[in-house]
């Protein structure tokens, strides 16, 4: 069992950047892959960007790609997004999630567990 809790979101101007962490609890967390999904308003959940259990492999979905980073510290047991060039259509709640794996491409990460989201909303 892993427990995650999100923060950074907030209002920002279009053009800028954000910092959003994903804080886990559980010894469990070093193990498992991590994503970030997203949720806009009148729209369905997305997955954005996800991260294998060591970090060496990463995977975004084309809106994002180029603006958006994810990293993980193991040792701190947080994942990261990093969120630059914001635009209106990225507003949305953002949340952390887990999964035991990343299995080779975006499409294929499925939360399991999931932290209560962070409202990131992006005034143009």
């Amino acid at each position: 069992q892993v427990q995650l809790v999100e923060s950074g979101g907030g209002l920002v101007q279009a053009g800028s950047s954000l910092r959003l962490s994903c804080a886990a609890s559980g010894r469990t967390f070093s193990s498992l892959a991590m994503g970030w999904y997203r949720q806009a308003p009148g729209k369905e959940r997305e997955v954005v960007a996800a991260i294998s259990w060591s970090g060496g492999s990463t995977y975004y979905s084309d809106s994002v790609k180029g603006r958006f980073t994810i990293s993980r510290d193991n040792a701190k047991n947080t994942v990261t997004l990093q969120v630059n060039s914001v635009n209106p259509e990225d507003t949305a709640v953002y949340y952390c999630a887990s999964d035991k794996l990343l299995r080779g491409r975006l499409s294929a990460f499925s939360g399991e567990h999931w932290g209560q989201g962070t409202q990131v909303t992006v005034s143009s």
